[in-house]
């Protein structure tokens, strides 16, 4: 039996190396909770991928930070026997809250796999010491300074690149990167921010030979993206639409969609990533794993997920360097390649370096039995 003895929260803050920007707003800093759980036989960790405001998603630091003080952590402190086996139920009563969920989930199994000397892709059946990295590049002010950064990203050996785009601010500038670079894998990302009125968009858009055009409609209608896939050719990739394995399997079915994004700190942790992995495997749908700019604690989770075998197109893995100037732990190198090695220590291989935690935090709290 395992007794979950302590969680310690932190509130932690990372200036990044320069501005991202999408077309929910602009970042200049990373700020997240993370969680210490420790219990009777190791210590485990997991980090929140909610952001300052409930943009991106309807949770924030706040709001996972209030739910895990006030409901997740006691009901798993009041545990008897606790496991990645035993949270989903532990944590059922609650609705919702996927992202405070997941920084749980993944610090409990971090901590089981660390008590049994195996690591994270093991478990999930990973099939690769190294996954293949794409970046994700932010709205610039010029298509000048756009073409800068996509031409330093892929020099660094990044295999594919994916610009983010709002209305006023997509074909110039996708055309004139597609102009500079005819062979690389290229991907837009809209983050919601089109309806089906601006169908002349994406129709220009699928003339410029895009590995994948994601999340470009409303992250609850399944429907419309139904009906823009079947009037264009350049795949639909679903991101903010699939918070669960039901989720990924009504989009499947449903035709909204030909390749998933998961981001397990956003779907509920590593267990129900898997079971989306799962359901898309089944289905013939290729995944990759997308990225929240996370520290080297979600990037090593990360890295684990994206070494399962239906991980067939580059991910948001990118190296530590690309966020930010010092990471939290130990910084992960992009290889010349393009690929990056997954950790393949006890669980997901890595810890924060104390001094350096201790720099980003912003605030604290514990809860023991």
């Amino acid at each position: 039996m395992t007794r979950v003895l302590r969680l310690d929260l932190r509130l932690v803050g990372l200036p990044l190396v320069r501005p991202f920007r999408t077309s929910m707003g602009v970042s200049t800093r990373k700020e997240c909770v993370l969680v210490r759980v420790e219990t009777d036989e190791a210590e485990g960790w997991g980090e929140c991928v909610a952001d300052l405001e409930p943009d991106y998603s309807a949770e924030w630091n706040g709001s996972a930070w209030d739910a895990i003080t006030t409901f997740l952590g006691p009901a798993l402190l009041a545990e008897g026997d606790a496991s990645s086996a035993s949270v989903e139920r532990v944590f059922s009563p609650w609705r919702g809250n996927r992202m405070a969920k997941a920084t749980l989930v993944d610090a409990v199994l971090d901590a089981e796999l660390r008590a049994r000397g195996e690591s994270l892709t093991s478990v999930l059946g990973g099939d690769k010491d190294a996954v293949v990295c794409g970046v994700s590049v932010g709205i610039t002010d010029t298509t000048d300074t756009l073409r800068e950064q996509v031409d330093a990203y892929l020099a660094e050996g990044y295999r594919r690149v994916k610009l983010k785009i709002e209305p006023g601010i997509d074909v110039e500038r996708v055309a004139a990167i597609r102009a500079d670079h005819p062979g690389i894998l290229l991907s837009v990302d809209a983050n919601a921010a089109y309806s089906l009125a601006d169908e002349d968009v994406f129709r220009a858009l699928d003339d410029l030979g895009l590995l994948m055009i994601e999340q470009p409609l409303h992250h609850e209608d399944l429907v419309d993206h139904a009906k823009l896939q079947t009037r264009i050719s350049t795949d639909l990739c679903l991101d903010e639409s699939i918070r669960s394995a039901a989720d990924a399997r009504a989009a499947i079915e449903l035709g909204s969609c030909r390749i998933v994004n998961i981001k397990q700190g956003r779907v509920g942790g590593m267990l129900e990533a898997r079971a989306i992995h799962d359901v898309c495997v089944t289905a013939g749908v290729p995944v990759w794993c997308g990225g929240m700019l996370e520290t080297g604690i979600g990037r090593a989770t990360n890295l684990a997920l994206a070494s399962m075998p239906g991980f067939t197109l580059p991910n948001d893995t990118s190296a530590s360097s690309r966020y930010f100037p010092e990471d939290l732990t130990d910084p992960f190198v992009l290889e010349p390649d393009g690929t990056m090695r997954v950790p393949d220590g006890p669980g997901i291989g890595v810890t924060p370096d104390p001094a350096r935690l201790e720099a980003a935090t912003l605030r604290r709290e514990t809860l023991e039995l």
